[in-house]
């Protein structure tokens, strides 16, 4: 590639990256101050503290978001991918040998933070769209009685248009945020020459003065300056879809220099005019910008829904690779783009608990206290999972691992203690709903354990079976068997029902075993392995990363060069149709044993998620017992 194609690659794949990554902390200016200074919070505005609270974002911005994610946290990569479950995976496989004691808490911790993300993904949608409407009651106090409905109509629409996917108005997401980013730019210069003493607030000294004099009423304040930092991980967890170059390139070059100035001219703003502090943001250029300003905050809050929701399908897939949720019925909105899914049951269980909250809280500032616990929650496990990631993985001294990741732990536990003071408030909306998930994950994870025990107990050894089975061979038919088998069963069932019912046996059979490895890839030349057990029967190792996509007619094509070629028409998959009974005095409580139970008989079938054609497909049922 020449240099002059690796720019524009680089510009393109920068300007995406600012529509894609960015919209959830860019739209963060449309309620931070008017929530920090919440009559409700008891922080007076006066010259002082709106320097103390301007220099905390400045310097909240550079510290958590600059230096952690975007320089440190964006090393710590899963062979390219981002995220909190690519994270946990390289946690996991790091402390594995080195330190093993540590792997289930660093499971757990892992799927606590992605609990936190599903929290946020619910209160993203929900506060920026409400925040963008909120604009009308400053152009019309009137028009009050209608947002609550404006907000409900555009997110139902929102939600409606994922099964088309983004691919179409994709495209738009970058221009448009690029020039969201220019208007808060040039909004906030505006008024900084208005009031150019604002500026002082880019020294710490502000900072730190404001804490110390004010103590607890900044330590509750400090629990709305997180608003300002939400969106920070969306930038980690997309790093798979876009690099870390553009990501760095976009925040330094464009966000970054936005926010900042935006912040500084809202803080001028209130400097000169103190009862704009209803709602800065609406109130920045006078009342003739008010409408405008509605409309383009909506395109923007709904661009940083888009890519909430979109990260929420990556989430869940990832999560079900990984064992962690049953199977979903997952669908491609992009014949170009793999990362492009539609999860259905997500999309609609997430599009009515964000409306539950947009009607139960009813505005950003009551929402702002749910968003803090979500957003701090998720930065606390993300930073103890790295210090793990950086001493274990890239073998760094201990006294400057502990150095680098506990100034940001200290940080992180100051911001989610502040948050927590809002528990009552809306912070135990995201606490309940990270609860109930955390629950469902290691219900699911827990049973699928206790499955793979009960069929160990009564597992026969493979090449033992397979040696008695050709003393006196039964029937050989025409055509290949495939039998699914699981990581370390033995015989599969299915194998045992048919040849115990119909009597004979395939001219080719093979074992086929999928492994889901801790890596979000693996490559093509390595997906396949190949054993002969001897008698025209094969053992296939199948490899895949919790980010691949499931396919195993296109694996079955590589098996060509390995001396295995296969013909679809002529060839059968078996598969057990595991029904999971509970039984009394088991390992989980009775009540996770009927949970257990609903969410396996509703689970996506086999052949449906690895995408083997159903006319291929025999099932023969199996019950189990946990």
């Amino acid at each position: 590639m020449t240099e002059q194609h690796k720019k524009s690659s680089l510009a393109a794949l920068t300007l995406a990256a600012v529509g894609i990554v960015y919209g959830d902390i860019g739209t963060s200016p449309l309620y931070t101050l008017k929530t920090i200074f919440d009559p409700e919070h008891g922080l007076a505005l006066s010259e002082g503290n709106l320097l103390g609270i301007i220099s905390l974002i400045f310097w909240g911005l550079t510290i958590i978001v600059s230096l952690k994610y975007v320089t440190l946290v964006l090393r710590a990569d899963n062979r390219g991918e981002g995220g909190i479950m690519a994270l946990m995976a390289l946690a996991l496989n790091s402390v594995t040998k080195a330190a093993p004691r540590w792997h289930y808490p660093l499971m757990l911790l892992g799927v606590f933070g992605a609990t936190m993300f599903y929290g946020d993904s619910v209160i993203t949608p929900a506060i920026s769209v409400l925040g963008a409407i909120e604009g009308l009651e400053v152009a019309a106090p009137g028009l009050e009685q209608y947002i609550v409905p404006l907000t409900i109509i555009v997110l139902i629409t929102l939600y409606a248009m994922q099964r088309h996917g983004t691919a179409g108005i994709g495209r738009f997401f970058g221009p448009v945020m690029v020039v969201w980013f220019i208007a808060l730019a040039v909004m906030g210069v505006i008024n900084i020459v208005e009031a150019p003493r604002i500026l002082a607030a880019l020294n710490p000294w502000h900072a730190l003065h404001f804490m110390y004099e004010n103590r607890g009423i900044a330590f509750v304040a400090l629990g709305a300056v997180v608003l300002s930092l939400t969106g920070a991980e969306a930038l980690y967890a997309d790093m798979g879809h876009f690099g870390k170059q553009p990501i760095r390139a976009a925040w330094f070059m464009i966000v970054f220099p936005a926010l900042a100035l935006n912040y500084l001219g809202q803080g001028a703003l209130l400097l000169q005019h103190p009862d704009a502090i209803s709602n800065p943001f609406f109130q920045q250029l006078g009342a003739w910008s008010v409408f405008p300003l509605v409309v383009l905050s909506t395109l923007a809050a709904v661009i940083a829904s888009q890519a909430t929701i979109s990260g929420t399908f990556s989430m869940t897939k990832q999560a079900i690779a990984l064992g962690l949720l049953p199977r979903m019925r997952i669908l491609h909105t992009s014949a170009s783009e793999i990362g492009q899914i539609y999860i259905p049951a997500v999309n609609w269980l997430q599009m009515i608990v964000v409306l539950l909250a947009v009607v139960g809280f009813g505005s950003s500032d009551k929402l702002a206290g749910a968003y803090g616990i979500a957003v701090t929650a998720t930065m606390l496990a993300t930073t103890f999972l790295t210090f793990f990631v950086i001493r274990y993985r890239w073998h760094l001294p201990l006294a400057l691992c502990l150095a680098a990741t506990g100034f940001f732990i200290a940080i992180d536990i100051a911001l989610f203690s502040a948050s927590t003071l809002k528990l009552f408030h809306g912070g135990w909306f995201p606490l309940l709903l990270g609860v109930v998930l955390f629950t469902v994950m290691l219900t699911w994870k827990r049973g699928r354990e206790l499955v793979f025990e009960n069929l160990q107990k009564h597992a026969i050894p493979l090449e033992e079976f397979l040696s008695s089975l050709f003393v006196a061979p039964p029937t050989r038919v025409y055509g290949t068997a495939i039998f699914m088998r699981g990581e370390s069963d033995g015989v599969p069932h299915a194998l045992l029902h048919n040849l115990s019912h119909n009597k004979v046996l395939h001219e080719r059979v093979v074992f086929l075993t999928v492994h889901i490895i801790e890596e979000p890839y693996v490559a093509e030349a390595e997906q396949v392995k190949v054993t002969d057990l001897g008698h025209q029967c094969y053992q296939l190792n199948i490899y895949y990363g919790f980010k691949d996509e499931p396919d195993i007619p296109r694996v079955l094509a590589l098996c060509e060069c390995l001396g295995l070629p296969f013909e679809m028409m002529e060839t059968s998959f078996f598969i057990a149709r595991q029904t999971v009974i509970s039984a009394p005095g088991s390992g989980m409580a009775t009540w996770r044993e009927h949970l257990f139970v609903a969410m396996s008989r509703n689970a996506r079938g086999a052949a449906d998620y690895y995408q083997i054609p159903p006319n291929r497909v025999i099932e023969l049922g199996t019950q189990v017992e946990i």
